[in-house]
C-alpha cells in the first residue's frame, strides 16, 4: 500500500493520477464511503457551468458571517492543489495534506479513485476531522456521475448551464443540461438561477421524475446588484443572488436566523482570485478572469462594458479542445489592442502560431507567461489575462501573492 512521507511525494502521486482519463461513474466512490460511513454534516452542492466557484465561494462567505464553520471544496486550483480544500477560507497545512492522504489511501477502495475523486475524499475527511458545521463542494465538470453526489447534498444549486464539455457531456446544450440535472436527487431539494429554456427544461423534467424540489433564485431574494460585492462584474449579481436564495433556505431549515447586515457583509467580503479579479504589477493594472468558453466570455465582455473599462490588450490562450470559431469573434471583441497569445506547460494547450493565425493581425505570440506579461509593458489601458484556468495559473506561479485578498 502506498504511504507517504511528505508533501513533495504525495504531489508526485497526484500528477500521475492526473495524466489518466476520467472516468464518469460513481461505483469507486461509493464503495469508498460505504467502507468509511458517511458524516452527518450537512452538504451544500454546486453545479452547472460557470459560477460554480463564485456562487460557492458567496455561500460560503454569508455562512460564515453568521458564524458557521465551513468547508469550502472547489477547483480547479491555480498552484497547488492545496487550494481546493478549505476550513474557513483557511488553506490545510502540507502535512496535514499528507495525513488525509495516507488516511483515504489506508481506506479499501482509496487506491482506485481518480484525480478529482482522491481530492474530493481527501478534503471531505479533512473537513469531518475539523469538525466543521457546513460542507459547501462545488462539483466537477458533471452532473450525474459527480464524485460530490456520492456525499448525498441537503441542497444542490444549479448556476448557468452553458455549452462546454461537448466531447465528454454531448453535444448539445439540452445534453450537456440533462446530465447536469441528474445532481437531483430523489426526493431533494434543488435551487437554480436564471437558466435559458434548453436549460431550463431538463431541469424542471428531472425534478418531476424523481420527485424533488426546484426552488428559483428569482423568487427567493431580491437582486443584488446594489450591493459592492467582493467579486467583480455585473454576472456576480445572479450568483450571489442564488447564493443568497439558497442560503435563506438552508438557514430557516436549520433554525438559523438570517440576519440582513450579515448576509450583506458575506456578499461584500467574498473573495476568489481569477474572477475579474483587479491587481496592479508596476503601475500597470491587469484582470484576471477564468473565462474560458463562449458563456463565460459573453459573460465576461457585459461585465467589461458595464464597468466602462476599456481594455488596451488581452493575453490570451485556451485549451485547444474548445470550441475556436465560436470564441474567436468573442476574443476579437474584447480589446481594439493586441491579442498576445503565449505558450503554456500545458500538452493540452493550442498551439500559439496556429491560434495566432486564426485571430488574425492583431494577434501575437509570446513564449511564456512572463515575456507575454513584457510585451504589454509599454500598452496604455488595464491588461486582460483570460481563456483558461491554466493561464492563470501560470501568472500566479509568477505573482502567489494575488491568491490571496
Amino acid at each position: 500500500m502506498t504511504h507517504f512521507k511528505n508533501y513533495t511525494e504525495l504531489e508526485a502521486y497526484m500528477d500521475k493520477l492526473g495524466l489518466f482519463h476520467m472516468d464518469l461513474s460513481l461505483g469507486r466512490m461509493e464503495a469508498f464511503w460505504q467502507s468509511r460511513g458517511l458524516s452527518d454534516i450537512p452538504v451544500v452542492q454546486v453545479v452547472g457551468t460557470n459560477g460554480k466557484g463564485s456562487t460557492s465561494t458567496f455561500f460560503c462567505s454569508i455562512a460564515r458571517a453568521h458564524g458557521l464553520k465551513t468547508g469550502l471544496f472547489t477547483s480547479p486550483h491555480f498552484v497547488t492543489p492545496r487550494e481546493r480544500a478549505q476550513v474557513n477560507r483557511t488553506l490545510l497545512s502540507r502535512e496535514t495534506w499528507v495525513e488525509l492522504a495516507n488516511e483515504v489511501l489506508a481506506t479499501p477502495g482509496g487506491e482506485d479513485l481518480t484525480y478529482f475523486e482522491f481530492q474530493a475524499c481527501l478534503a471531505m475527511i479533512g473537513f469531518v476531522n475539523n469538525e466543521v458545521d457546513i460542507i459547501i463542494m462545488e462539483a466537477g465538470l458533471g452532473g450525474k456521475f459527480d464524485a460530490s453526489n456520492v456525499f448525498e447534498p441537503v441542497m444542490t444549486l444549479f448556476t448557468p448551464i452553458g455549452m462546454d464539455h461537448e466531447k465528454i457531456l454531448g453535444p448539445t446544450l439540452t445534453d450537456i443540461a440533462r446530465d447536469k440535472a441528474g445532481a437531483i436527487r430523489p426526493g431533494g431539494l434543488a435551487v437554480t438561477g436564471t437558466q435559458v429554456t434548453e436549460a431550463m427544461i431538463p431541469l424542471q423534467d428531472r425534478a418531476k421524475l424523481v420527485g424533488a424540489r426546484l426552488l428559483f433564485a428569482v423568487d427567493m431574494a431580491d437582486p443584488v446588484n446594489h450591493l459592492d460585492l467582493g467579486l467583480m462584474g455585473i454576472h456576480q449579481t445572479a450568483n450571489g443572488r442564488l447564493a443568497l436564495a439558497a442560503w435563506r433556505w438552508y438557514a430557516a431549515g436549520a433554525g438559523i436566523k438570517s440576519v440582513p447586515h450579515a448576509e450583506r457583509f458575506g456578499l461584500e467580503s467574498a473573495f476568489l482570485p481569477g474572477r475579474m479579479q483587479q491587481v496592479e504589477i508596476d503601475g500597470q493594472t491587469i484582470l484576471l478572469d477564468g473565462a474560458h468558453n463562449p458563456p463565460a466570455l459573453e459573460a465576461l465582455s457585459s461585465a467589461l462594458r458595464a464597468e466602462d473599462i476599456a481594455l488596451g490588450a488581452v493575453v490570451f490562450t485556451c485549451m485547444g479542445d474548445k470550441d475556436v470559431d465560436t470564441m474567436v469573434p468573442l476574443i476579437l471583441g474584447l480589446t481594439d489592442g493586441p491579442i498576445i497569445i503565449p505558450a503554456m506547460e500545458n500538452e493540452r494547450a493550442c498551439d500559439p502560431a496556429t491560434f495566432a493565425g486564426i485571430l488574425g493581425e492583431r494577434a501575437q505570440t509570446a513564449p511564456s507567461m512572463a515575456d507575454a506579461l513584457a510585451q504589454t509593458q509599454e500598452i496604455d489601458g488595464p491588461v486582460l489575462i483570460c481563456g483558461s484556468l491554466y493561464l492563470l495559473a501560470e501568472f500566479y506561479t509568477l505573482y502567489p501573492e494575488f491568491l490571496t485578498p
